[in-house]
């Protein structure tokens, strides 16, 4: 189908993007790689009367290590960038890791981080990565920016903490801590997609730090396409933080993955049967990235 008439705009500056916003208000929409809104225009489900094309803001470009150590990614990076780029594979391999397995490459070489993030899909898959690596979302407004954990960011389906006047700019993720104390971090990101889309039934991404002691010090598990917003599986996390995994430990902490979740049914799969997946894959990640963090063999026997 043909989308329904509308203006087309492409600022070069926030400050005009903020203008913009506010003389046309809800008619308007951001338009960065257009790998979901386009299709919901053609389909005429959005019909925005304006489109804001944010690719040339250069505010919004970028990839950069903080003095902190922190990795700051602009909002149009792309997911190709996110998979390919040296520095980001060094500082932040778990995103690189999400990046490759979005969509196909023409998705990837169009589509970027911020947009993704802005859009919300409970099936996306930046979502989980964010939550286990503990990064923060920079926005920017009118009255000036602020950053948002993203634990506090992602509310529901296509919910999100942004504010109508708002632009996503950039996602910072912290150091990885503990390298001062000798723990070595493991990654991992799985997920059952939907073959049609890539767009994940269920994915989990684990961060596992292990100590010198063999035990996990740290653990992050989270998921998406589980319920209406990606998640931290704390109860996860609890069973096996300070304790040394074992392969009954990793699948008994795996069993807890959808603790407290309003687990979604729906045409593709009933509610019980994600859960289940939900389960296996966490199970999945949770073991290569313990084994990631320690090398091969590191798992304990049973």
């Amino acid at each position: 189908m043909i989308p329904s008439a509308f203006a087309y705009h492409r600022p070069e500056s926030l400050d005009e993007v903020f203008r913009l916003l506010a003389q046309y208000g809800d008619g308007a929409k951001l338009l960065a790689g257009g790998h979901s809104l386009l299709p919901a225009m053609k389909l005429r489900l959005a019909q925005p009367q304006v489109l804001i094309d944010l690719g040339r803001v250069r505010e919004l470009s970028g990839i950069s290590v903080e003095p902190d150590g922190a990795l700051r990614l602009g909002a149009l990076t792309t997911h190709h960038q996110v998979t390919t780029d040296a520095t980001i594979r060094r500082h932040a391999p778990l995103l690189s890791e999400v990046a490759g397995v979005i969509g196909d490459m023409q998705v990837r070489y169009r589509g970027t981080l911020g947009g993704s993030i802005a859009h919300a899909d409970p099936a996306a898959d930046y979502p989980a990565a964010l939550l286990a690596l503990e990064a923060e979302i920079e926005v920017a407004g009118p009255g000036g920016g602020r950053t948002i954990p993203a634990g506090e960011f992602f509310f529901g389906p296509f919910i999100t903490a942004l504010q109508p006047d708002e632009v996503v700019t950039a996602v910072r993720i912290p150091a990885a801590a503990g390298g001062d104390r000798g723990w070595s971090w493991g990654y991992r990101y799985l997920k059952m997609a939907r073959r049609a889309s890539d767009f994940a039934l269920v994915g989990v991404a684990a961060a596992v730090a292990r100590d010198g002691e063999g035990a996990a010090a740290a653990v992050r598990v989270a998921l998406n396409g589980v319920t209406g917003a990606a998640y931290r599986a704390s109860a996860v996390e609890e069973h096996l933080t300070g304790r040394v995994p074992t392969a009954e430990l990793l699948a008994e902490a795996a069993q807890r993955a959808v603790e407290g979740v309003d687990v979604d049914g729906d045409a593709l799969t009933s509610a019980e049967y994600r859960a289940h997946l939900a389960r296996v894959y966490t199970r999945r990640a949770l073991e290569e990235a313990w084994q990631r963090a320690g090398g091969e063999g590191a798992m304990a026997a049973d």
